[in-house]
């Protein structure tokens, strides 16, 4: 039974409802600083804890709760008969619930005006302490560090009691919570300039502390001798897809979503062309075919056209919706995942014969991860995102021969494409299409053949294509095999020793060239 809750919260969203919902149960409630005000000044019974301790809050506030009348009566466990006598010996009643959220630290250090005097104030001490001694004594304390769980605390006291399932939840959720403030802290003062200002702060902090949510078990991983889980970020990106609703299919492989975010994270890249429409298809992280069109069904029907052949238990994504002219189509073609900002009632209806389909709504956002990790033997690599997209003003024409208005379109979104082929990349286009791709080969030569034969097998002519190449021609072969193909259009990076040799090779086979001056090495 609960008799008093202590109450202390940064944040108040709906503490004031639920203090009342407590007090008019007969529940003692005592509070600290603001949240004692707000509470009183809307006519809820209140006790301050320093009058509760008959010890006066001080040193500006840092010093309120670290009590024995508060944390004995916290930790006290109810069934050690020393314990109560503890207790009963010097005047200490039990606190029943503990109701806390932590200083806003991680908001703080997020802003450029933050100071070491701004973090170090905003680094909770008796908050984590009561949170903590709560959570350890879950068994008789309910503890409740997020306002998103004041309903079911409140309908279980309703009917009854806090069930002990709903306790030790809180008490794990309690324990996540201040590893990741501890963890926001250690990585924010580890980031600090060794000056004795710390007036600067590094990009990448010294120790680095990582929080993610488990979203589900995977089946299991990249191949079924493997085991694998899903995490989402604790505050996931606008636009992520972390973000995902899953509407229909089968419980989604870990090789699905590192597909699906492939597609995704291509898909979402094509804003800004004429065509409003974009369709990405991707196997085994590859895009496989890109296009972009009038209408979903338009767009997917030129996507396919690139790679049939292995678009075959791919991963579809589009950035509009899909209607139901664009699901007839799919329904054709056995798919993985079908990616979306939304589904027509139409679509849905037609796509509801296909069960097996998984079915994935994302809001589109421009949101992107400000880190990218990888685990390595005994490791991890950190980098910020690949985030940059290349716009016409960065171009630089390097040949005789200047773009006509179309070719520049073309190689924009050829480049596109490519940012998302796995290296060595080499991407075909034409007419806001992919026409060849060439993926993940050891030979950049190798991957200009492959993405030809590709278009060859999928009866795709590439004369007067364009093609992007992810990283500079180190030789004028590289050049030679495009142009051959049919390419009069080069899109690259450069930066290579041999630049000068490979554009003289592209004056002297009577095509453009661009530089973008920026690499898109994908891993």
């Amino acid at each position: 039974m609960i008799k008093q809750a202590l109450i202390s919260v940064s944040d108040k969203t709906g503490v004031l409802d639920f203090a009342r919902a407590l007090a008019a149960m007969g529940v003692n409630i005592l509070s600290t600083g603001g949240t004692a005000k707000l509470l009183a000044d809307n006519g809820v019974a209140v006790t301050e804890v320093a009058d509760y301790t008959g010890f006066p809050e001080m040193l500006d506030g840092r010093v309120k709760t670290l009590h024995p009348m508060v944390h004995g009566g916290i930790l006290a466990r109810r069934d050690f008969p020393e314990h109560m006598a503890k207790l009963e010996e010097h005047k200490i009643p039990t606190i029943d619930m503990v109701v806390v959220n932590l200083y806003p630290f991680q908001a703080t250090v997020a802003k450029d005006s933050c100071t070491l005097e701004d973090a170090i104030e905003n680094i909770d001490i008796g908050g984590p302490a009561m949170l903590r001694s709560a959570a350890k004594n879950h068994k008789d304390v309910v503890v409740i560090c997020d306002p998103v769980d004041y309903a079911v605390v409140l309908d279980e006291i309703k009917a009854g009691a806090v069930g002990y399932d709903t306790r030790f939840k809180l008490a794990t959720k309690v324990y996540a919570h201040t590893a990741q403030y501890d963890g926001a802290i250690a990585n924010y003062l580890t980031s600090l300039g060794a000056d004795k200002q710390h007036a600067t702060r590094a990009q990448y902090p010294q120790t680095l502390n990582v929080a993610f949510e488990k979203v589900q078990d995977m089946r299991y991983g990249e191949n079924p001798h493997q085991s694998a889980a899903f995490y989402r970020d604790l505050q996931v990106t606008e636009g992520a897809l972390g973000n995902y609703r899953q509407l229909q299919g089968k419980e989604l492989s870990y090789n699905n979503i590192a597909d699906a975010d492939a597609a995704w994270e291509c898909v979402k890249s094509m804003g800004g062309f004429d065509q409003s429409a974009a369709c990405v298809i991707v196997k085994h992280a590859n895009p496989c075919g890109v296009a972009l069109g009038a209408n979903a069904a338009d767009a997917y029907s030129r996507a396919l056209k690139t790679d049939p052949t292995s678009a075959f238990g791919g991963i579809i994504a589009f950035n509009v919706e899909v209607d139901g002219a664009a699901a007839t189509e799919l329904a054709k073609l056995f798919v993985e995942v079908l990616i979306a900002p939304s589904f027509s009632a139409e679509a849905k209806q037609i796509l509801s014969a296909k069960q097996n389909v998984r079915l994935l709504e994302i809001p589109l956002g421009k949101g992107v991860n400000a880190m990218d990790f990888k685990r390595v033997g005994g490791g991890l690599l950190v980098q910020s995102a690949d985030s940059k997209n290349v716009l016409l003003g960065d171009l630089k024409v390097v040949t005789k021969l200047q773009p006509t208005q179309q070719q520049l379109q073309d190689l924009m979104f050829a480049w596109r494409v490519a940012k998302y082929v796995k290296s060595n990349a080499i991407v075909f286009c034409g007419g806001n299409m992919t026409l060849g791709v060439g993926a993940g080969q050891m030979s950049r030569i190798d991957s200009a053949r492959i993405a030809s034969i590709k278009a060859q097998n999928a009866g795709l002519s590439l004369t007067g294509s364009v093609v992007a190449s992810d990283a500079f021609f180190p030789f004028r072969d590289g050049l030679d095999v495009v142009v051959d193909a049919g390419a009069n259009c080069v899109i690259q990076p450069g930066g290579s020793m041999r630049d000068q040799e490979v554009i003289d090779a592209a004056d002297e086979r009577g095509v453009v060239m661009l530089y973008t001056g920026t690499r898109h090495f994908r891993h």
